[in-house]
């Protein structure tokens, strides 16, 4: 069953098209990536998901209900959470006020609770819950954003660029993470420009170009695609 499906999804900029169709799904539990080059679509999409933007035609449903053009304070109430491309943190808070912030809804105690959980995913934050977020390694940023998004137990994790300017060590250690979250429950839509590493993990991905869906499959079956290899794959992941 799909969690979360997008149906010629359109967003425009004023009068410029930036998503031309966009049509996807992601099935309960599982792990999906969206490859691009900069400029395609990728966040501009994730963000009419949470409804930062709004859609200009198309439709996407969650757990079988629509939510497009629907307030982003409602679509996170339904467990649709981003962990957004730049990780976003308030730098002058710990990580435990960084924490409490993404569990603004939750009460004390649960919020004791799902921090706990939190800790227990990412210990190294558990570690440095009393330092200043700016403080961070870029790993250990990346972890608390993650972390952040997912302290209220969404369905699902919209994962955008969480590669970005990480060490390939590092890299895969978050890529591992993601493998956890999965199996704790939540699916994932995962953002990337690191295709290698993105199909590592993956079950299924889609490659975006000029705002459409170019391509898609099972993410083993890409990897080996030598239309892939030759755009996407030309690096590796150490």
């Amino acid at each position: 069953m799909n969690l979360l499906a997008l149906d010629r999804v359109e967003v425009r900029m004023g009068s410029q098209p930036i998503l031309r169709g966009i049509s996807l799904a992601v099935p309960e539990g599982g792990i999906v990536a969206v490859l691009g080059r900069n400029g395609v679509g990728k966040t501009t999409m994730m963000r009419a998901i949470s409804g930062v933007y709004r859609c200009a035609g198309g439709a996407i449903e969650f757990a079988g209900k629509p939510i497009a053009n629907l307030p982003s304070h409602e679509i996170f109430a339904r467990g649709v959470c981003q962990a957004p491309e730049g990780r976003q943190l308030f730098a002058d808070m710990t990580v435990a006020e960084n924490l409490r912030a993404g569990g603004l809804r939750l009460s004390e105690g649960r919020f004791a609770a799902e921090a706990e959980r939190i800790y227990a995913l990412f210990p190294v934050l558990a570690e440095r819950r009393r330092q200043k977020a700016g403080s961070l390694s870029g790993g250990e940023q990346q972890m608390l954003c993650i972390g952040r998004a997912l302290i209220g137990g969404p369905k699902i994790l919209l994962l955008d660029e969480p590669s970005l300017g990480l060490a390939p060590l590092v890299v895969r250690r978050i890529l591992e993470l993601v493998r956890d979250i999965r199996r704790a429950g939540t699916a994932i839509l995962l953002v990337e420009q690191n295709a290698r590493a993105a199909l590592a993990v993956a079950d299924h991905a889609y490659i975006m170009e000029g705002g459409r869906i170019a391509l898609d499959g099972p993410a083993a079956a890409l990897m080996n695609d030598p239309r892939v290899q030759a755009a996407y794959l030309g690096g590796t992941v150490e």
